[in-house]
C-alpha cells in the first residue's frame, strides 16, 4: 500500500505554502529519495502544463523570481536532474532545512518512516538556483 507524505514550504518569516502530497511505494524512504521525488514531480508538472511560472523548491537557471514562483526568461522544458543536484547541495550546505515532524534531517541518507500524519517542512534560508 502506498505511503502518502504531506510536504510544506515555509519561509523564515513563518509563511507556509500550500500542502504538497507525494506517494511512495514503501513507508521507509531516505531524505535523498524524498528530494528526488519532490523535484521530479515539480518539474514534470511544469513541463506538462508549461504555465509560464515554475513553482518549485529550486530556481531554474535563466529564471526570475516572481511573487508566486520563478518565471523562465524563455519558455523551455526543465531538466529535473540539475534541480535535484541543486536541492541536494542546498540541504548539505544548510541553505534549506528539512524538518520531519519538527525534527531536522541531518543528511541525505537519513531514513524517514512515513506514518499517518507525518509532515515534512522545507525551510528555505536562501534562494536556490538549479537547471
Amino acid at each position: 500500500m502506498p505511503a502518502t507524505l504531506t510536504i510544506y514550504d515555509e519561509t523564515t518569516g513563518g509563511e507556509r505554502g500550500a500542502a504538497i502530497e507525494l506517494e511512495f511505494l514503501t513507508d521507509k524512504i531516505t531524505v535523498r529519495e524524498l528530494l528526488r521525488e519532490r523535484v521530479y514531480q515539480e518539474v514534470k508538472d511544469y513541463n506538462v502544463k508549461q504555465s509560464g511560472v515554475f513553482r518549485g523548491l529550486v530556481q531554474p537557471t535563466d529564471a526570475e523570481r516572481t511573487l508566486n514562483g520563478f518565471k523562465l526568461k524563455t519558455a523551455r522544458q526543465i531538466d529535473w536532474r540539475p534541480q535535484f543536484d541543486a536541492a541536494c547541495t542546498a540541504l548539505e550546505t544548510n541553505q534549506i532545512l528539512l524538518l520531519v515532524d519538527d525534527r531536522q534531517a541531518e543528511s541525505l541518507e537519513e531514513s524517514i518512516t512515513i506514518r499517518p500524519g507525518t509532515e515534512v517542512t522545507f525551510l528555505k534560508l536562501v534562494p536556490l538556483v538549479g537547471g
